[in-house]
């Protein structure tokens, strides 16, 4: 065997192999020291509503996820991603103030979700702030009716 033939591991290059694994290890400490920074995301989040007033049904026409703006560390938003879609954010209506829709006749309402941003932001536990959220207005309708089901709407 001469000196300058190359060990192959299954019919592969030892120093393909090598290589690889040293630009796969490269890059994940690239991206573990990104994660580290301040940085920017968008997250679609869930919504419920809750504590609808007595006498109210919620319609079924609400919005069931908002898109909220994100400024944190970049291991924060990434567990945000994760287990977002399993804690919903709550929408308390006793506590937000929500107007009729100008010239509707019926129980049309909307809330500025401007107003929102300081609850959402305690809500989610973490060391991100929300920027901003998509839509601006969360258009709801609460009609006449008897709720059974305990006042919250997922």
């Amino acid at each position: 065997m001469e000196k300058n033939e190359k060990k192959k591991i299954g019919g592969i290059n030892s120093d393909v192999i090598v290589f690889a694994f040293f630009l796969l290890l490269a890059f994940s400490l690239w991206y573990l020291n990104d994660l580290g920074k301040e940085t920017e995301a968008d997250i679609r989040y869930p919504v419920r509503f809750v504590n609808i007033p007595k006498g109210r049904v919620l319609s079924d026409d609400v919005p069931l996820r908002i898109n909220l703006y994100l400024k944190g560390p970049g291991f924060s938003i990434l567990k945000l991603k994760y287990t977002g879609k399993k804690t919903p954010v709550t929408i308390d209506l006793s506590k937000v103030t929500y107007r009729r829709v100008p010239e509707s006749k019926g129980p049309d309402y909307y809330i500025l979700t401007s107003v929102l941003s300081k609850s959402i932001t305690v809500q989610l536990r973490t060391d991100c702030d929300v920027t901003s959220i998509k839509p601006d207005t969360l258009f709801i309708t609460l009609g006449k009716g008897d709720i059974n089901s305990g006042g919250s709407r997922k």
